[in-house]
Parts: structure tokens; C-alpha cells; sequence
């Protein structure tokens, strides 16, 4: 049938990946650096991503196209959602900037006043890393919330250095989710150790509850500790 349907230039696109946000019915996904439509099914061909390419990439045609199919679509988006244990591999790449990477971490030293990047791996937000991730066997995992880092000025000093590192927030991002990816961690990689640094505020708890119910449903025997940083200035010296 003819009807309207999306097409990717590739020699414009940059692969920035803003077109498969923009898309509700997931019929985008960067493939080797490239925007690519998935499946034309899953084409509405209303063209909600192309206002979201900044290289102005796609362009919406009329031609030949099997029809626009909501119950593909429904069953694709369900896919995506499944446990992210489940999820393969090369779907946790979707973003070229989050795909995996080794870092080089400057010399581990307790001086407070040090500007040296300790980090030794990307990414690092929960959502994005891969439960396969080489950093992550039998390492000492660090789970931190987004507001620790900002209120710890020697947090790369004193807790980055020689761990993994994964960033995740138990009030504003989807607890089940983390709960999950963290299960599939747990149970894959077997860590050595979970190191947890909440803040004192009561939604920040949420983050230890996830890794304590991660730990039972992997049946990780690890050791897992949870340290809760003060957010007064005059306690955070000594946090």
C-alpha cells in the first residue's frame, strides 16, 4: 500500500540517537553509528522525530510500505521492557555515548585537593551499563546517588578509586528498573563487594532498599554496606 513513511539520509545522519527518543512506537535505533527505521510496521509515518534531528536526516515520503501495525508495536515496546537481565547485550548501545569503554583512572591518592579523574570505566548511569560489562566480575561495585558525588568534594579521592561504578537516583528514576538491572548484576557478575552512598534525605533510602532486595532475589552472598552521607556542611567534612 502507498502511505507515508519515514527515510534516514545516512550520509546526514550523525547518529546522536535524539530521532529513537523521540519515537513512541521505538521504530528507531542507532545501528553502528547510524539512525536506522527498525521495522516499517512500526512507522506511524507522522514524523514526530523530525523536528528532533539536528541535521535534518529524515524526511517523511509517500510510497510502497506494509501498513502501520499497533499490535507489533505494543508487543515490540513490551519487548523492550522486559527484565533488563533479559535484555541482549547490543541493545544496551542504542546511544552511541553510552557505549562501553575502559578509562584511563589517574594515580589513586588520598589528596583531598587532587583533580585526577579516578573513574575507570563508561557509563556509569545503572540504566545504561551492561550486566556483562568486564568491569563488573568479581569487582568492588560502587552504587551511589546523583546528589552524593556533588556533596562530597573528595568523593573521587576517597570512594571512585579502584571500584565500579554505578550512578542511579531512588526518587526520580524507576526503582523497579534499577532493581532489576542491579539483580542481573548481581547474579552475572558475582561482584566481591556493593558499596551503597545514600544521602540522609528519607527518598534517598530507596537506593539501599533496591540493592538489599537485589542481593536476596540473586542470591548474592556478597559484602554490601550502606553509607548514608549528611547534607549539613558542617557534618559533610567528617561524612
Amino acid at each position: 500500500m502507498q502511505r507515508d513513511i519515514i527515510v534516514i539520509d545516512e550520509a546526514r545522519c550523525d547518529g546522536c540517537g535524539h530521532c529513537v527518543t523521540a519515537c513512541a512506537e521505538g521504530a528507531i535505533a542507532v545501528v553502528n553509528g547510524k539512525a536506522k527505521l527498525v521495522s516499517e510496521v512500526y512507522c506511524d509515518g507522522l514524523g514526530a522525530c523530525l523536528g528532533h534531528c539536528p541535521q535534518g536526516a529524515i524526511t517523511v515520503v509517500k510510497r510502497e510500505a506494509p501498513a502501520f501495525d499497533q499490535q507489533a508495536v505494543d508487543d515490540h515496546l513490551a519487548a523492550q521492557r522486559k527484565p533488563a537481565f533479559q535484555i541482549d547485550a547490543h541493545q544496551h548501545h542504542a546511544c552511541p555515548g553510552s557505549m562501553q569503554r575502559s578509562l584511563a583512572p589517574g594515580p589513586r591518592t588520598p589528596d583531598p585537593g587532587s583533580r585526577t579523574s579516578q573513574l575507570g570505566h563508561w557509563p556509569v548511569q545503572l540504566g545504561l551499563v551492561n550486566p556483562g560489562a568486564p568491569f563488573l566480575a568479581g569487582a568492588d561495585l560502587l552504587l551511589t546517588a546523583h546528589c552524593v558525588p556533588v556533596a562530597m568534594p573528595d568523593f573521587h579521592q576517597r570512594w571512585v578509586g579502584g571500584r565500579g561504578v554505578l550512578l542511579a537516583c531512588p526518587k526520580l528514576d524507576d526503582l523497579a528498573r534499577h532493581t532489576q538491572k542491579l539483580t542481573a548484576i548481581l547474579a552475572q557478575a558475582k561482584p566481591a563487594s556493593l558499596t551503597v552512598l545514600r544521602m540522609e534525605v528519607p527518598c534517598c533510602g530507596g537506593l539501599a532498599w533496591a540493592a538489599k532486595q537485589a542481593a536476596e532475589a540473586a542470591g548474592w552472598n556478597g559484602r554490601l554496606e550502606v553509607v548514608t552521607v549528611p547534607i549539613t556542611p558542617v557534618d559533610r567534612a567528617s561524612a
